[in-house]
């Protein structure tokens, strides 16, 4: 395949101040189709490696955009023939699973430390090796990615791999071919066969956003820029991989039909292949200017747009590579002088509001990843608008974060407020643009269920095991329903066919029935349970319990919402003037409303039992901790089926905490204040048999 002329690319009409106007396909021949598809080929590529690897775009993203796209539209309306086309970044048909590839190479791991000591022990084996005094190093930042094998076959894409064991890795060559930054085809004069190494990651300022758009549908956001990448590469759907915003530095040769003299060379020829390179390296005479070069790259870390954990220090002449050789795992001449890790202080890059599934709008700081309490953390909970403003937050501030209680990171105090950024809390949710209402310090989206964030995420809910615990629908199930626009709100789970679920990727035939007969058997749910499924702001197993007991039928307790009667709530146990009113509000609400009436048309709330009698009338337990011989829902409903009541917190009004394994501190807090007597499992069943109830 010959490569590409000046004097071709000058006399092409799509390089430089390109048309954007093209006649109908149904109005051009077939000849004049492929003449165009060539230019428009050559033009992409050409395009593709002024933005990707020179940094110095000529035409602007709308002109880019109409070139691909006419490109896209003549190929599938002619049957081109594809290979090497640009076009095919956008994705292939998914596969079943990635298959595993025998490298062309041994892809191997770099010896790493983070102490000077070590770096100059390494100078000197290789000096010492060599029998010199005077060795050259090539410096490079270590790219915090995922490396990969590409492999080039006269110059075009064959087949890309992940490094795995080093010996064997998966195959990801749809994946790769998705990226843009990769070229389908090289340029200039480019050898006949050609193995490269690269790194995949995704840009910080594209990670922040990628995040952003997560949060705001109400998904967790992925933990650092390298995981991302890594599960973004490893996606059985190619399609899926076309959508994120992966990228690749290339930084060496596994195998070729040309030889180098240098990595510095190496380094110089890749962009004129049109291979991207980064541009922060350096070659330097000793191992004292290597360790200033590493310093360098320490202090600019953080105003990079990709995350680098330290630098890579090769010897720079590749005769002298060969001579120092390999060890079983590691090459003799190259080591990995790595950063200390970011610990406790970060930079906030973004602020978004995730919208919860009772609507309460959380903000979340989106940070550079940071080190706390030995986990790297580059999210952090803000809670509420209140404290944004307490804190005095905004974006691009120096932070101090802190894990709460060991697991959840907040932000505790800002150290330098020099960011460029500012962040106002919405007065409309960013998910449905409904106005926001605050309650005090919290703010909550006033859409209820015609907010797709809400709507989202109460389809998980109803599935979970506190609400009608459905069978084969966890969180992974449903999101994917979500993803392929089968479901939208709850009662969509029941217009399900078994038909359309094996279509999905990983159903079969067996589990689709299974899961279509588990909707037939929650047709007719406990009333408590259809309460609880429901997701009514602040109505959890307890109080729905309690509503269920007291009201005896569904009907009664919409009867009630109907009429706005927040005193009829409020005189079940364990309801006050708060979850009374939210109660109202919900059922008042014309989305909700919605939802529920198609609901209702698949579903028939059981009445409540009656109960077993009261044989524990005037006694109030509290359970805290994981019981052996119940769930602690099963426990709850034993004590109000005999008369009592059963609360989630502790008062004065409390008999008993039960306590089981891992109980809450602050439970057992709670009852030594109020003078609660507390009981062991076996004590609580001794109490039970003392009663007639067991």
């Amino acid at each position: 395949m010959p490569a590409v002329s000046d004097a071709d690319l000058e006399a092409n009409p799509y390089v430089e101040d390109p048309p954007t106007d093209f006649a109908p396909v149904e109005d051009i021949d077939e000849a004049t189709a492929r003449e165009q598809a060539d230019q428009l080929r050559e033009a992409v590529r050409y395009h593709d490696h002024r933005y990707y690897v020179e940094n110095d775009p000529v035409i602007g993203d709308r002109a880019y955009d109409a070139l691909f796209s006419r490109l896209q539209t003549l190929e599938a309306a002619f049957d081109l023939d594809t290979e090497g086309s640009p076009t095919q970044r956008v994705g292939g048909e998914p596969l079943d699973e990635l298959p595993e590839v025998e490298h062309v190479a041994r892809m191997g791991s770099i010896d790493q430390g983070g102490d000077e000591a070590a770096v100059r022990e390494f100078d000197e084996r290789v000096r010492d090796s060599l029998g010199t005094d005077e060795v050259q190093y090539f410096c490079e930042p270590k790219f915090d990615g995922l490396s990969v094998e590409i492999v080039y076959e006269d110059g075009v894409y064959q087949r890309a791999a992940t490094r795995g064991d080093g010996e064997v890795g998966e195959d990801v060559t749809e994946n790769v071919r998705t990226i843009a930054s990769v070229p389908q085809r090289l340029r200039g004069d480019y050898p006949d066969y050609l193995a490269v190494r690269g790194e995949v990651y995704i840009p910080r300022e594209a990670f922040t956003a990628f995040n952003r758009e997560r949060v705001e549908r109400g998904e967790d956001p992925f933990a650092n820029p390298r995981n991302a990448a890594a599960g973004t590469l490893r996606q059985l759907d190619p399609s899926v991989t076309a959508q994120r915003p992966l990228s690749v530095f290339f930084f060496g040769v596994l195998d070729a039909s040309v030889d180098f003299s240098s990595h510095s060379a190496m380094h110089k020829q890749f962009p004129e292949w049109g291979l991207r390179v980064c541009d922060r390296t350096a070659v330097v005479d000793d191992i004292d200017a290597a360790i200033d070069y590493r310093n360098e790259q320490l202090d600019a870390r953080d105003g990079l747009d990709y995350e680098i954990d330290g630098v890579v220090i090769k010897v720079n002449d590749m005769a002298a590579c060969e001579e120092l050789g390999s060890t079983s795992r590691a090459p003799r001449w190259a080591f990995a002088y790595k950063f200390p890790a970011r610990k406790e202080e970060t930079t906030v890059r973004d602020i978004v509001v995730q919208v919860g599934r009772t609507g309460r709008l959380t903000p979340v700081a989106l940070m550079d990843p940071v080190e706390v309490g030995g986990v790297t953390v580059s999210r952090a909970s803000l809670h509420n608008p209140s404290l944004v403003a307490d804190l005095g937050v905004d974006i691009g501030d120096r932070v101090r974060i802190k894990r709460a209680g060991d697991v959840i990171p907040d932000v505790v105090e800002v150290l330098d407020d020099d960011g460029d950024g500012h962040f106002e809390f919405p007065a409309t949710c960013p998910a449905c643009d409904s106005p926001v209402e605050r309650d005090g310090p919290m703010a909550f989206c006033t859409g209820g269920l015609t907010c797709p964030a809400q709507r989202e995420r109460s389809v998980e809910h109803y599935a979970s095991r506190d609400a009608l615990d459905i069978e084969g629908l966890g969180e992974k199930a449903v999101q994917q329903l979500l993803d392929a626009g089968l479901v939208s709100d709850p009662a969509d789970l029941y217009e399900l066919t078994a038909e359309e679920l094996a279509d999905l990727e990983g159903w079969g035939e067996t589990s689709a029935r299974n899961l279509v007969g588990e909707m037939d058997d929650a047709r007719e749910p406990p009333l408590a349970d259809f309460l609880v499924a429901l997701g009514i702001p602040e109505v959890g197993t307890v109080t729905a319990r309690n509503l269920a007991q007291e009201f005896g039928t569904f009907e009664a307790i919409l009867d009630a919402a109907d009429d706005g009667d927040t005193e009829a709530f409020e005189a079940v146990p364990d309801v006050g003037p708060t979850v009374a009113r939210s109660i109202v509000d919900f059922f008042e609400g014309e989305g909700n409303r919605a939802v529920l009436d198609r609901l209702l048309d698949h579903v028939e709330p059981q009445a409540a039992e009656e109960t077993g009698g009261d044989a524990l009338d005037g006694l109030t337990f509290v359970f805290t901790g994981s019981l052996a011989g119940y769930t602690r829902s099963d426990a709850q409903e034993l004590v109000e089926r005999n008369g009592g009541s059963a609360t989630s917190s502790v008062s004065g009004n409390t008999d008993y905490l039960v306590l089981g394994d891992n109980p809450g501190q602050r439970k057992q807090d709670d009852a030594d204040d109020h003078g609660v007597e507390t009981l062991n499992e076996n004590e609580f069943e001794a109490l039970l048999e003392r009663h007639g109830v067991l």
